[in-house]
């Protein structure tokens, strides 16, 4: 496990790295958007939080033999629908609060404008979370690695450095 895991979060690491440099290069708009800023480390946490569980479930149905990367799989789809529905739920509320924290520290944005931000880019990040679980299981198995090992510090990395950029691609399009 220590030869799989030491190269493997060698090269998470490099990619946090980026996630940060990504994070500093918008930090003047973070700065004067509070209820932005209190959207970027609740997305990104949400998103591995998400990640975590759908690797969590598929790894659990790998291991019960009823995996199979398939849209005619029930449970994937069960799975795949169950996060995305919890993402909406947790994102709608997220938007709020950010909105109500962000006036209250000063913002100037719209309830409208903060929920649109959290919405579509929870909503697209989820929709990443599920594909890039989907693949990390299936990969970590066919490459034969232990899915329960591998695949929640790779997906919850992957999807930090995305969730930054869907983030900030969302927020200069509806700013």
């Amino acid at each position: 496990m220590v030869a799989t895991m030491v190269p493997l979060l060698a090269g998470l690491s490099i990619l946090q790295m980026v996630s940060g440099s990504v994070l500093e290069s918008f930090e003047a708009v973070l700065l004067t958007n509070p209820a932005l800023l209190i959207l970027v480390p609740v997305q990104i946490g949400t998103a591995g939080n998400l990640g975590s569980i759908m690797c969590s479930r598929l790894s659990t149905q790998l291991h019960l033999g009823t995996f199979e990367l398939a849209l005619d799989n029930r449970d994937v789809r069960s799975n795949s629908a169950a996060v995305l529905g919890l993402g909406l739920t947790v994102f709608t509320l997220v938007g709020v609060a950010a909105w109500a924290i962000g006036r209250v520290l000063g913002g100037s944005l719209t309830l409208l404008e903060v929920l649109t931000i959290s919405l579509v880019s929870g909503t697209l990040l989820s929709l990443f979370v599920v594909v890039v679980s989907l693949l990390s299981v299936s990969a970590s198995f066919r490459l034969g690695y232990n899915p329960d090992d591998t695949t929640i510090p790779v997906v919850t990395n992957v999807c930090d450095i995305t969730g930054v950029l869907i983030l900030f691609a969302v927020i200069s399009v509806v700013l």
